[in-house]
């Protein structure tokens, strides 16, 4: 492995175990000189974390700051070959003795040395992801997920230590990157998974285990066996984290705890279940900090936002600890687009602040809670919708916390059609907010406006916030004062963080379009290089590779025969888009004909204005499938059900004349 320019003054140094996912060795830099944050909080220089410490607070130290961030360059790119409904790599990548680590969304990791961009070795798990995954690095292992399992490799040649499955049944996942303190290894289960997401029976676990094994020490169950319904324990699910537990280095540990489903409502049969009602009360622990016993696993407090939770509000981020008043705090958000601020030893709120775009619709849960449904409505168009709000990291200096907000609305068909009768607005429409807020008042310092969603969190160096927008700018903000430093096009949209290691910054151009590349993008101070002078994602040299697990495809022969009247629908490239989103026919036996030349797998449903599903395709890559419907004059909408693609803009409407 190799140990590029580690003496450098203020590049990566060397890592060591600590009490801690993994903590830098005492090397601390305080800020100074024209560059510097407000903030005197001491910052590690390393980042060997998914969100840089034990804190989770995404805050390093280094060379960059204010005056010189503006001489970024392009120093390398590596290719990203996975793909998937939002892009083929989300999460930060991690660097422990000059070598990063980056997962993709298929689960492979790659070693990437820091200085070169040579891959030093990939190990391919082929294993789909919705993401956001991830990695931790301690003490020369690396410890990572696949969609079902969590596993160990050695860091120097990428050979698997130890896997252990932690998925029970095909309804559950794994998404997040692992938190990893004091030789235990936390990873949580989702309720879905890159096939499927909120088919009921999906239960949320917290898992500790051995670093050393991978053997279970403790779990949690974030929700409870049942569901919140002996009844109807088939139809719900719900809990899940993104991201990994935050330490406060007293034996506890805080989550951010995900949403319940099905979200409005669904049907069981013939009978309706409004507004949540299969799985009736708050609906613990979904859209909580909850804090834990770190060597039991024992629930200390919780602090619920979202009671009953009807339209997917995770709470989902690591939530970060901050110092207010000689008071220790514990700050989250999420996508229901608010702040608050929960005392560390009692989990009573201290501040709550809305942030982005909210139209009116934030107290509905209670109503539905309280089985008031006289107070709501569907059909209606709820902002933050399900791709809204603070969808992805924190980052806090000590006195200011730092939040990326998405604005975009849902449109919900009916209170119980389940996830079939949302509609999203594409994420191409989106706008959003970076926001400064105050962490002992909940007070907005600075609001900047986004032309465009930030789904790439926030990152600080020496008053320095980063962040990225889907259209595919990498933006630098003055963390003090919020105004824009320095911004560069990333030739690809992208939904990937920033991670910075010293010199030089670290994100990706993730979603990839017709002629684009979708490439990790390292930028150095004063190299003088673009993407085309670098040669885009020019191929690495070739690297070592071990494959844990082969990914699985099926397919399924077409069907249909010849019909009154015939529309034709197609995908193409890595986009999440239909060729269009408005088709037309006669009346009649109509076949509906697909063509799938696209990078990713798709299918395509057909439902009515009562989300009664009317014909699909099986879910394919590469030609075509058709089915047949009759259908009356009337409009219908057709969409992908693949998790997250139609989320992404895959519907459209046919009107039968």
């Amino acid at each position: 492995m190799k140990n590029a320019r580690l003496p450098q003054t203020g590049r990566l140094a060397k890592w060591g175990v600590g009490a801690g996912l993994i903590i830098a060795t005492s090397l601390l830099v305080a800020a100074c000189g024209s560059g510097s944050s407000s903030s005197n909080e001491p910052r590690a220089t390393a980042w060997s974390l998914p969100n840089a410490d034990l804190q989770n607070t995404r805050n390093v130290g280094g060379q960059i700051n204010r005056s010189n961030v503006s001489s970024l360059g392009v120093a390398w790119t590596v290719p990203i070959t996975a793909s998937g409904a939002f892009g083929g790599y989300s999460s930060t990548p991690v660097v422990a003795d000059g070598v990063m680590y980056a997962q993709d969304i298929d689960s492979n990791v790659q070693a990437i040395d820091l200085d070169s961009g040579e891959v030093d070795w990939t190990h391919k798990f082929n294993s789909p992801s919705v993401g956001p995954n991830g990695l931790s690095v301690v003490d020369g292992t690396v410890y990572g997920a696949t969609a079902d399992s969590a596993f160990a490799l050695k860091a120097s040649s990428g050979d698997q230590l130890w896997i252990k499955k932690l998925t029970r049944n095909a309804n559950e996942g794994v998404d997040m990157p692992p938190g990893v303190h004091d030789g235990t290894v936390y990873v949580s289960t989702v309720p879905g998974n890159a096939t499927k997401f909120y088919a009921g029976s999906g239960q949320a676990v917290l898992w500790a285990m051995d670093a050393s094994t991978g053997a279970v020490k403790w779990k949690w169950d974030e929700v409870p066996a049942n569901l919140w319904s002996d009844k109807y324990t088939q139809l719900n699910s719900g809990g899940g984290q993104w991201y990994p537990p935050t330490f406060d280095g007293q034996g506890n540990l805080y989550v951010g705890v995900a949403n319940p489903a099905p979200f409005p409502g669904v049907k069981a049969g013939a009978k309706s279940l409004p507004w949540g009602s299969s799985r009736p009360g708050p609906d613990l622990y979904t859209d909580s900090i909850v804090k834990l016993d770190e060597q039991t696993g024992k629930v200390i407090w919780h602090y619920q936002l979202t009671p009953h939770d009807i339209y997917d509000y995770d709470l989902e981020n690591s939530p970060i600890l901050a110092n207010v008043n000689g008071k220790q705090v514990v700050i989250d958000g999420g996508k229901a687009g608010i702040l608050v601020a929960v005392d560390a030893q009692t989990g009573k709120p201290v501040w709550k602040r809305e942030v982005g775009v909210h139209n009116g619709h934030q107290n509905d849960n209670i109503a539905a809670l309280h089985g008031d449904f006289s107070k709501l409505h569907a059909p209606e168009t709820i902002e933050p919708g399900d791709l809204g709000g603070i969808e992805s990291q924190l980052a806090s200096d000590g006195k200011t916390v730092y939040a990326a907000v998405n604005n975009l609305p849902s449109h919900y068909a009916s209170d119980d059609g389940g996830l079939a009768a949302v509609a999203f607005a594409p994420p191409t429409s989106g706008t959003g907010d970076l926001v400064a807020v105050d962490e002992a008042t909940g007070k907005v310092k600075w609001d900047d406006k986004l032309p465009s969603s930030p789904y790439g969190a926030a990152t600080l160096t020496n008053g320095v916030v980063f962040t990225t927008t889907y259209d595919g700018t990498l933006y630098a903000f003055n963390s003090d004062t919020g105004d824009e430093l320095w911004k560069t096009n990333l030739a690809a949209g992208t939904n990937a963080p920033v991670a910075v290691f010293g010199d030089t910054v670290v994100t990706a151009g993730s979603l990839a379009g017709a002629g684009q590349k979708a490439q990790i993008i390292a930028y150095r101070l004063g190299s003088k290089n673009t993407l085309a002078s670098v040669g885009g994602s020019a191929s690495p040299t070739p690297a070592p590779t071990t494959t844990s697990a082969a990914a699985t495809t099926t397919s399924s022969s077409s069907q249909g025969s010849s019909a009154a009247s015939a529309v034709d629908l197609s995908a193409s490239g890595t986009t999440l888009a239909f060729n269009t989103n408005n088709l037309t026919a006669k009346a009649g036996n109509v076949s509906v004909d697909f063509t799938n030349n696209s990078a990713l797998a798709h299918d395509v449903v057909l439902i009515d204005s009562q989300n009664k599903i009317l014909g699909q395709t099986p879910i394919f890559q590469g030609g075509s499938k058709s089915f047949n419907a009759s259908l009356s004059p009337g409009t219908y909408t057709y969409y992908c059900s693949v998790p997250g693609h139609r989320q992404a803009g895959m519907q459209g409407t046919l009107t039968v004349k």
